[in-house]
């Protein structure tokens, strides 16, 4: 069945601003001319903030992704508004009706369908152009998966690099993620679930044995988070639920593990070789040297021909 859309609203439905929360009806004024960066839940709908809910009700029009999604949330807190569609694929057009709205006094909120705008949706360019015309730019902060995820990860948080959604093609997915573990900081991702467990096999390839974790659905229902290395969450991946949106957290180079040499890793090799099977002295030595294991299998083939 086809979702119905979301409904519209007449300028004189605005003249009524207000927000009801617990059977509380709370009236606020209109909100100053201005660009209002407005952070949504990411899930629980319960995370909205009080000036979250205050700035939507007080704005002439609210600019979103899905006009549906926003809907829902809106009318969870009573709030009638005026939608606009603001999306990757509408962005260029709307961009200057947005523009004009605002030169001529408007108050405008921009959402995301979950978290804070301009983290991996197009808002980017409508703040830029904004701020350029000298209009108002304000961000009313709340949730965000990249920092809850950081969070509840157990993983460094004093440097993060946030890489946003990787190549969905395997080459240049490979390519971004060799670029990536040079970097000193820990990784954040976003991943879809269908790709998931190849995005986990090509991290434990390339980035080796570094602590991770998996945070799928945050916030929700069936919210879970996997903690392990790369190498354990990637060998269980025909476990893992791909059903829902997905966070990858990966942790720093270990640069003391790093800082083994080639000849200390072949003597490493040598020495596990002589007790274990291929497979299991590769696994010994990632663990130990932090190299990935790409590296290692290669040196380890090479050695036991010898």
């Amino acid at each position: 069945m086809r979702a119905k859309p979301a409904p519209t609203y007449t300028q004189a439905d605005r003249e009524v601003r207000a927000f009801s929360i617990r059977g509380q009806v709370l009236s606020v004024p209109k909100a100053p001319p201005g660009l209002y960066l407005v952070a949504t839940p990411i899930g629980n709908l319960g995370d909205i903030t009080l000036r979250a809910l205050e700035t939507l009700a007080g704005v002439d029009v609210i600019a979103c992704e899905d006009t549906r999604i926003t809907h829902r949330l809106l009318e969870r807190y009573g709030i009638s508004a005026e939608l606009i569609p603001y999306h990757e694929h509408n962005a260029a057009s709307a961009r200057p009706k947005l523009l004009q709205r605002l030169g001529d006094g408007g108050a405008i909120a921009l959402v995301s369908d979950a978290g804070t705008p301009l983290i991996s949706d197009p808002g980017f360019k409508l703040v830029r152009e904004a701020c350029a015309a000298g209009h108002a730019v304000t961000a009313i902060p709340g949730p965000s998966s990249v920092l809850t995820a950081l969070s509840v990860a157990a993983l460094p948080t004093d440097r993060f690099f946030f890489a946003g959604f990787l190549p969905p093609k395997q080459g240049a997915r490979r390519a971004r993620l060799t670029e990536l573990a040079c970097i000193d900081a820990t990784l954040v991702l976003f991943e879809s679930g269908n790709r998931v467990a190849e995005t986990l096999t090509d991290l434990a390839e390339i980035m080796g044995a570094r602590a991770a974790a998996i945070c799928r659905e945050l916030t929700k229902l069936h919210e879970e988070v996997k903690r392990a290395t790369l190498i354990d969450l990637a060998a269980a991946v025909d476990q893992l639920e791909t059903r829902g949106e997905f966070v990858l957290v990966i942790g720093p180079p270990d640069t003391d593990a790093q800082s083994m040499s080639a000849e200390a890793l072949d003597d490493f090799l040598r020495d596990a070789l002589a007790h274990s099977s291929l497979k299991d002295a590769v696994a010994q030595a990632v663990e130990a040297s932090g190299r990935p294991r790409r590296e290692v299998y290669a040196r380890a083939l090479d050695l036991a021909k010898r």
